[in-house]
């Protein structure tokens, strides 16, 4: 099997609970991973402080860049990193990268696997959506993009937060084609 280069954008929206419940599980899925880039708006981490309690994505064995850091490899198609997950995703990120204004290094990044034809994976978080929204998530999804919102199921009767939130990462990671342990639907 084949490791996967992923990077990771935390957008500055509600729902950190989403980011950090994909770090465990990315960090418990490492052997399928060569690479794992992180990128964090500073809205996203005031978010994980103000809702979460800490700054434990410091924690985390990920290779983290500044968002003005265009060095990072994943500026670049040529450091062929397969997909990406932005999780939580903003409205406003979204806007950005439907409309290919990469002015930092997420949107760039997400600018770059579209244009290489790779996986991006947008865990949306708001609601309702606008037809703004809406429009923008049709163009990602022509532009080859997926659009996963941030909405759990409840097939596997979760039993906390982090299980309901689960339901959504789990999703994620099947899309980006890691191999997770899960529910599954008549398993």
């Amino acid at each position: 099997m084949s490791k996967h280069k992923i990077v990771v954008g935390v957008g500055g929206s509600s729902g950190s609970i989403y980011a950090k419940v994909l770090f465990d599980r990315l960090q418990q899925l490492q052997d399928q991973t060569e690479a794992i880039g992180v990128v964090m708006s500073e809205n996203a981490k005031f978010n994980w402080k103000y809702e979460l309690g800490d700054e434990s994505y410091q924690d985390y064995p990920f290779d983290f860049y500044n968002k003005a850091d265009f060095m990072a490899p994943f500026a670049s198609g040529s450091a062929k990193y397969g997909s990406m997950i932005i999780c939580p995703c903003s409205m406003g990120l979204m806007g950005r990268v439907a409309t290919g204004i990469s002015t930092d290094l997420m949107t760039r990044a997400a600018d770059v696997i579209l244009k290489e034809r790779r996986k991006l994976i947008m865990l949306i978080r708001e609601t309702p959506f606008s037809l703004i929204h809406i429009n923008n998530m049709k163009t990602i999804t022509e532009a080859g993009g997926i659009i996963c919102p941030a909405i759990p199921s409840f097939y596997s009767q979760p039993d906390s937060v982090e299980a309901i939130v689960a339901t959504v990462v789990d999703r994620a990671l099947d899309l980006a084609g890691l191999q997770v342990e899960t529910y599954r639907w008549g398993e």
